[in-house]
């Protein structure tokens, strides 16, 4: 059952269009048997990057395509109702491209953008780490400035593309400030040094690549610091904020894949000599589930059309993550419920889109730290004027 769909222009819709033909065509013939293998895509996504569709939300004078983040996070949606896998992978890029493109200088972005951008280089995000999930603020992974250089020692865990990226940018501290102390960093993946773990052993996204990248002596030219020195903290947290979206664009992908699985199903199946979906009981079941991808497919697009107008939208990026992957965690394992015995098994794929949506509560800040910037956000504007702009 197709989303109804908003877009602000025809290009848009039909860049939509072209990228559910593509995840028709191109994604879901594969999906299955890479997941059960464990096998990371990487032609797919160099085969996206040739269809412009790795750097959609970036300037197109970059490389980019210069769409708006409410167009965006549709196409995403799209990608992930088939390759939730693929769909986090392309997320993890664009906000491995954030730094550079809103705090690198002219010349930075002039130099790497366009390649960044262009499809053919991956991306990866190193932020975590072992100690440290939710509190970035206390990382440990080390800067030293030397001569012209920054010499990186350390280690990011849960690294998304972890060891097939071709760069890192890269959260390190260079001084003891805990609020001015981090700094951000792109490195190349082929820095002497460098190295990535074996890739974690995941109860879900096993297409996705995922490992502990370490930083043994990594030197970094200091012209390939991105903003200013101790200015890490502050791009890292501006980069969630987009990143949450993504990831609630994802979630809500997800949930209505596996939703229109189960609505399929209970069209065909019958017990008692009618559809299942004329039973009651089921039809209140797919009835909620329609409406929790609904209500995360609205609270993301309001979310993704503050940022577009360029608004604050923290708040609302955390609302929009909480939502979307606490329904997709509900949805999904609805799914399954309705297809009862057959959900549970591997012939079918519901199965293993509940596995992939409980991820989704946990990567980008849990949904218990959104609960938190939700609640400090209420507390700041108790007093605030509700803002209302013109589109």
């Amino acid at each position: 059952m197709p989303a109804t769909r908003t877009v602000p222009t025809q290009e848009a819709a039909d860049l939509i269009d072209l990228t559910r033909t593509f995840a028709v065509k191109e994604l879901a013939p594969r999906v299955t048997e890479a997941e059960t293998n464990e096998e990371f895509p990487r032609d797919v996504f160099a085969l996206l990057g040739r269809s412009g569709l790795l750097g959609l939300p970036y300037d197109e004078e970059y490389g980019g395509g210069g769409q708006p983040y409410e167009v965006y996070l549709q196409v995403l949606e799209e990608i992930a109702s088939v390759w939730s896998s693929v769909a986090v992978g392309v997320s993890v890029h664009a906000l491995s491209c954030f730094a550079l493109a809103a705090y690198g200088t002219e010349e930075q972005k002039r130099e790497w953008l366009p390649d960044l951008l262009g499809g053919e280089l991956l991306g990866a995000y190193c932020l975590s780490e072992p100690h440290a999930g939710s509190d970035p603020a206390a990382m440990r992974t080390r800067a030293v400035r030397d001569g012209d250089d920054y010499v990186i020692d350390g280690a990011k865990a849960w690294t998304t593309h972890g060891g097939h990226a071709d760069f890192y940018t890269v959260m390190a501290r260079t001084s003891e400030d805990r609020a001015h102390g981090v700094s951000c960093f792109l490195v190349p993946a082929d820095t002497p040094g460098l190295s990535a773990d074996p890739p974690e052993r995941k109860m879900g996204l096993t297409g996705s690549a995922t490992a502990t990248m370490r930083f043994d002596g990594v030197r970094v030219p200091a012209h390939r610091r991105i903003g200013a020195e101790g200015e890490g903290l502050r791009i890292a947290l501006a980069s969630l904020d987009c990143g949450r979206l993504g990831i609630a664009a994802v979630a809500t992908g997800l949930a209505q894949g596996s939703f229109d699985h189960a609505l399929r199903y209970a069209q065909e199946r019958e017990t008692f000599g009618k559809p299942i979906i004329e039973h009651q009981g089921l039809a209140f079941v797919l009835a909620d589930m329609d409406a929790a991808i609904a209500s995360a497919r609205a609270a993301t697009q309001s979310a993704a059309r503050l940022k577009d107008l360029g608004l604050p939208f923290t708040h609302e990026a955390s609302v929009a993550k909480l939502v979307a992957t606490d329904n997709a965690m509900k949805v999904t394992t609805d799914a399954v419920q309705v297809l009862g015995g057959y959900g549970y098994t591997r012939d079918f794929p519901v199965e293993r889109h509940m596995r992939e949506a409980k991820v989704m509560q946990i990567f980008e800040g849990t949904n218990q730290i959104q609960r938190l910037v939700i609640s400090r956000a209420l507390t700041r504007e108790a007093a605030g004027a509700v803002t209302v702009a013109a589109r």
